[in-house]
């Protein structure tokens, strides 16, 4: 059994995930830790817990969502799975942060990368991977399907939907990768998205201005 818990972090109030199960082992998704206070508050959760992360993702790699990766990497000597089409933005993010000002280091460890169709194991429990992009070149959405939910990054948020107009994005494809991969899961599908409150799948298709169901 999954628990998910989520922080808000950095100035772009992007939600990073940590999912744990009963036996103490966890998965780390999208760490946006900035400030050290929100490293504080990540690693105090998982002491707190006494959880083991065993894995390190990345639904996309826009500044946002990986502020954090190195410093995972470098309390947890964990390696980053990301899919192979965000590399570029992950190269680039040191030049985004450098635009807004913003002090980032970069990740230094070793890349893996993710597909459609591959499966990430926390325990017994399974997250299948869905290839979502639009928001970003190569966006990925994790789906737990014997709980439900699905963490899904920049692409689907409570009302909204990821923007289009950044390096890579397409609107067309966006909307593609809402309607086929996640508006045909069952409507009391969870959406823990990369900002803002979670959702549910039949919300989002009676209520999203962008992309109806």
């Amino acid at each position: 059994m999954i628990k998910v818990e989520y922080f808000t972090f950095n100035p772009f109030a992007e939600n990073s995930y940590v999912l744990s199960n009963e036996k103490g082992y966890a998965l780390i998704i999208d760490p946006g830790c900035y400030f050290d206070e929100e490293e504080k508050k990540l690693f105090g959760l998982i002491d707190a817990n006494r959880i083991k992360p065993l894995q390190l993702l990345n639904t996309h790699c826009h500044i946002d969502h990986v502020f954090g990766n190195n410093i995972i990497y470098q309390q947890y000597h964990l390696e980053l799975y990301i899919s192979e089409g965000e590399k570029p933005v992950l190269d680039f993010a040191a030049a985004t942060a450098k635009m807004y000002a913003l002090r980032f280091t970069p990740y230094t460890g070793k890349l893996h990368f993710l597909k459609e169709g591959d499966t990430v194991f926390l325990g017994n429990d399974k997250l299948e991977i869905f290839l979502t992009p639009g928001h970003s070149p190569a966006s990925i959405c994790f789906y737990c399907r014997e709980q439900g939910f699905i963490i899904s990054g920049d692409v689907l948020f409570n009302e909204s939907i990821g923007r289009f107009d950044l390096p890579g994005g397409n609107e067309q494809q966006l909307y593609k990768s809402i309607r086929e991969k996640l508006y045909v899961l069952p409507d009391d599908t969870i959406v823990y998205p990369g900002h803002g409150e979670p959702t549910t799948i039949g919300y989002e298709k009676k209520y999203n201005p962008f992309v109806k169901g």
